[in-house]
Parts: C-alpha cells; structure tokens; sequence
C-alpha cells in the first residue's frame, strides 16, 4: 500500500549552524490487510515519518511510493486521525465530518448520507448538530475518527489517537476500534498506528516496527503472532509486552523479527473428538450399569457391536470431559461421569455445561467472544477461520460442527443456521430473578 525506500528527514539549525537529522535510512512497507504499529521513544520521529507518508512534509532523502506512484504532496490514498482532536469548533459534528467531503466538492446530499453513515459507525448517532464545545474527549475523537472513515482511504494514519484521553475512555474507545477491524466493518484496507504505548501496539498491531533515537533508524520488527482479538489474559501477550519493553529499555539489543518465546498453544489448535453428545450419554449409561462403572474396552465394543474407530471417538470425547478414565484396557466411570449418567436431564445439562467450560479451553474462548460483542453475537465463519489455521478446511467444518453440538446441549450459545451466527441464550426467567 504504502513503501518508503532510503528517506531521511534533516532539519536546519538555527542561524545556519548546519543541520539536525531527524529520520536516517528508513525502508518500511504498509502492507493490505494489516495494523502496522510505529512505537519509539519520544524524538525517534515518530510523527515525522507519519507526515513523511502522508505526504505533509517532504523527505530530505529517498522516495516514498502509495498505491505504486511516487508520492508528490498530499496522499490520496490515507486519512489522518490526530492526537489533538483537530476539530473546528464553530462548525457542528456533522459539518466535521463533511469537512473533507466538502473539500473534494462532494454533492450536498452526498455528503450527509456519508457523514451520517460513519457517525453511526463511531456510535454518535443523535449527536449530528452538536458543537465541539458539548462534547467529551472521547466523543471529540469519534468525531475525529468519522471525519477519517468518511473518505474511505486505503490506509488510515493514526498519530497516538487515545493518549489525550483518560484512561477508561482510551480503553473503550481502543476496544470499539479494534472490533470494527476484526468483525471486518473498518472502512480501510490498512492502518498505521503511532504509538508510545507498548500495550496498545501489542493489542492493536499484526506488527510493531520499533524506532531507535538521535536519529531516529528502524531497529526492527516484532510480529504480533496472536489469533484476533488479542486477548490480554493469552500468556503470548505477556511475553511479547515484556519482550518489547527490554528491547525498548536496552538500545543495543537487536531486535528480531520472530519473538522466541513460550505461548500457550491456541485452543482452536486442541482437536475436539467427532462425538454426539447423544452417543457420549448413551456410553455413560450403559457403562454405569457395569459392576464399579468399570468395564474392558473389547468387551464394551463388543456389546455395542461397532468398530474400534467409531468406539474410541466417543470414549475419546468422555475422557475430554472429565466422565471416564481409560487404563490400559479398562474404562471406568469417574465420580462426575456416574452421576451424569444417573441424573436428571437439566442436571446432566449442567454438568456437562461446567464440564466444558473447565476442561475444553475453546469453548471459554467462544463464550469469552460472544460475551465481548454489544450484539451478544458472531458470524459462525469467524470461529470456523480460527479452526482453519490448525485444520485442513474439511477437518475445520467437522471441529466446527461438534462444538456446535456440545455448546447448544450444554446451552452456553445457540446457533441460527439461516443466519450462519452464534448467539449467547437470552437469560431465562429463573436466572433473572436470582
């Protein structure tokens, strides 16, 4: 989208004392599809480089390419959301918004449809005839934000759009941005984030290009490596924060592109057992009838007259969750497992439903999603693109399809198959009035 080849920036000195240089032999691509985050200390020209790109101020050195043309002034292809607000404050949010509409001699009609369209989008609807005068902090970065996502440019620029806020607005309003990205309803193809908050890059960001100072160099880059939405509570994330604030804290480490670090491997990656939760209950049952819940596998089989493949997927699945133990040749009930497969149905939906939650990390994940989302909602392919990074495609629509099973018996979710979305259940009337 975006490539700077060789620039540097110099500054002249006061009274002719020669020159100060501010950026020195920056190579850096924006690529489709990405957040890209800048993050240095304060005077590793941060900002510079974002006017540099944005086509505000010219390089002392070097070339910088949008869209495949070399940039002559201002670029086309970006919006710029700044740190200060920027708004006029004679003129109303709506007016704002259409600023650079206006600019581009965009029909009345037009213009309003736009506008109105992405200040719904920054959660502002009612608030088209304020003044800047009447409006928070946050709100006035909405309205920043609007005025950006209106022109619909290629990349948007953000130059540390969250550090005038205090710092429960920063959050949410980071949160919303975020989300709008990762439900694909953000209205650029990339963004470039400046930042100095090391959290925020790792949060936001699919890479961190980091800054060295006096002049400002890139050191290098760290690869965000973390399924989206990043979560804060992944031990990867921790790891990459801490991983950085060293490289920030010691000049002279080198930085690498691929942080060697423990993860916790994804619980999208741990493969579900292809088993009905009807053929798990069905084996609780009959083996509970065993003297001790306790029986030999080929004997089991035997009795339900199936093939050893199709046995153990079930056996697998009663294992997973906590309802039987398998050793050697044996399998034998648990305690849990005895009582789900004496219990009354309700009873055995709740067992199944902590069963789940305590020992099969991805539905936490699920139920954690659905949970973050205002709508209590996901398209159902949102999940399926996080199974598809460990499975073959087939593979992914079977995982897929059992946690489907188990999540609706268990009724932590439902699924509408006409809407291809998940939902969280709607509180029933007992649980309210607890």
């Amino acid at each position: 989208m975006i490539k700077v080849e060789n620039v540097y920036k110099r500054f002249p000195l006061p009274e002719g004392k020669g020159e100060f240089t501010v950026l020195s032999q920056i190579d850096l691509e924006v690529r489709a599809g990405e957040v890209l985050a800048l993050l240095g200390r304060s005077g590793s020209g941060k900002s510079t480089l974002l006017r540099i790109m944005a086509g505000l101020i010219p390089p002392s050195q070097g070339q910088v390419w949008s869209n495949g043309r070399p940039l002559r002034g201002p670029n086309p292809d970006v919006a710029m959301v700044f740190q200060s607000f920027a708004l006029l404050p004679w003129l109303t949010v709506q007016e704002n918004v259409e600023l650079g509409l206006k600019a581009q001699g965009i029909p009345r009609e037009i213009r309003r449809q736009k506008a109105l369209k992405a200040i719904d989008l920054v959660g502002l609807d009612g608030f088209e005839n304020a003044y800047p005068k009447e409006l928070s902090g946050g709100m006035k970065q909405r309205v920043g934000f609007a005025r950006a996502f209106v022109l619909e440019p290629k990349v948007l620029f953000m130059d540390e759009p969250f550090s005038a806020l205090d710092v429960l607005t920063a959050e949410n309003l980071r949160g919303e941005i975020d989300e709008l990205w990762n439900t694909h309803a953000f209205p650029s193809q990339s963004i470039l984030i400046v930042t100095h908050n090391i959290e925020e890059a790792v949060f936001l960001a699919d890479r961190v290009v980091i800054l060295g100072s006096k002049p400002g160099r890139i050191r290098g880059e760290v690869k965000i490596d973390l399924p989206r939405p990043h979560e804060r509570t992944d031990p990867r994330f921790k790891s990459l924060v801490d991983y950085i604030y060293e490289i920030m804290t010691n000049p002279e480490i080198p930085v690498t592109s691929e942080v060697a670090v423990p993860r916790a491997p994804s619980p999208y990656a741990l493969p579900l057992p292809h088993a009905r939760v009807g053929g798990i209950s069905g084996l609780l049952e009959l083996i509970v009838e065993w003297p001790q819940a306790r029986v030999e596998i080929a004997e089991l089989a035997e009795r339900l007259q199936l093939a050893v493949d199709d046995l153990l997927p079930i056996l697998d699945a009663a294992v997973l969750l906590g309802f039987a133990e398998v050793t050697g040749r044996v399998v034998q009930l648990t305690e849990i497992g005895q009582d789900f497969a004496n219990t009354t149905i309700l009873r055995s939906k709740d067992l199944f439903r902590q069963q789940l939650l305590a020992r099969v990390p991805v539905f936490r994940s699920i139920l954690q999603t659905l949970e973050e989302k205002n709508s209590r909602s996901m398209r159902a392919d949102f999940f399926l693109d996080l199974w598809d990074e460990h499975f073959p495609h087939e593979e992914a629509e079977r995982q897929f399809a059992t946690a489907i099973d188990w999540g609706r018996y268990a009724e932590l979710f439902e699924y509408d198959a006409s809407e291809d979305r998940l939902y969280l259940p709607e509180p029933s009337e007992s649980s309210s009035a607890q």
